[in-house]
């Protein structure tokens, strides 16, 4: 439960989390490009159970499915169905099926670490990874767009059509700012902050639980009954968190490029 430890200093006043939990010491290989911190290593963890978990799920396929077989499956056509058919279609969405499916499932476990036991620490709460999937979803819909509307797509992007040529001066820059630097960034910080913060609030109310427990002691161990119960809610919503910002990253990948593909451009 590394992060999840009592926050009380020597002198024996209880001390809350800080930013400085999420920049971990170097583990591995100190003082090379290849040094590895506690939440690297999470990360690698994270791809690994993926990949173990489907090939557990795939590698004996049957026309009548295992149950872990049925599990991978009913995984992957809820990505197939609920976001890439419903809103690119059936072609555009096997196209897209891919990369959908990368960023939901590597979003996803890399959330959940942040409450598995000896982890506690989610590999989404570092600005690396939601940076370079926020990069991989805005590439993805610049190419469908350009793809798709050669020559037309950043014009019609950024002059839409209709729009009176007065209003172009107002129009243009709001459309530069909200397509190509807002939607990025937006979607860098929404899946970043959530888990900083749920991080922060587990931290601290099992952090306080151990205090009033373990250090404070006689009738403040009350409060920690009551820590530990918020500490055991906040950690069931954090699964949810974890569920929806995994949806929602996905979800707003393929909005943007069905955007993209959208027969106005």
């Amino acid at each position: 439960m590394n992060l999840l430890v009592p926050l009380a200093a020597d002198d024996g006043q209880f001390h809350g989390p800080s930013i400085e939990e999420f920049f971990p010491e170097v583990i591995f290989f100190p003082g090379t490009p290849f040094e590895i911190n506690r939440v690297i290593l999470i990360r690698f963890i994270a791809v690994a159970a993926i990949l173990i978990l489907f090939w557990l799920g795939t590698r004996k396929m049957k026309l009548v499915p295992t149950r872990g077989q049925s599990i991978a499956e009913m995984a992957l056509d809820f990505v197939r169905v609920t976001i890439a058919e419903d809103l690119l279609g059936k072609k555009d969405g096997k196209r897209f099926l891919p990369i959908l499916t990368t960023i939901f499932f590597m979003v996803l476990a890399m959330n959940l670490t942040g409450i598995i036991p000896f982890l506690n620490l989610a590999g989404t709460s570092v600005i690396g990874v939601p940076l370079v999937l926020a990069v991989v979803a805005y590439v993805t819909f610049i190419y469908a767009g350009i793809k798709k509307h050669p020559g037309a797509f950043f014009k019609n992007a950024l002059f839409p059509p209709g729009v009176p040529k007065g209003l172009y001066i107002i129009v243009t820059p709001i459309e530069l700012l909200s397509t190509f630097v807002l939607r990025p960034v937006t979607l860098t910080l929404r899946l970043l902050m959530n888990m900083v913060v749920g991080h922060l609030l587990l931290v601290l109310f099992f952090g306080a639980t151990w205090f009033f427990f373990f250090t404070a002691g006689g009738w403040f161990a009350l409060f920690g009954v009551g820590t530990l119960a918020f500490g055991f809610v906040f950690t069931l919503f954090e699964i949810l968190v974890a569920v929806l910002q995994a949806y929602v990253f996905t979800l707003l990948t393929a909005v943007y490029t069905q955007l993209a593909l959208a027969e106005e451009h």
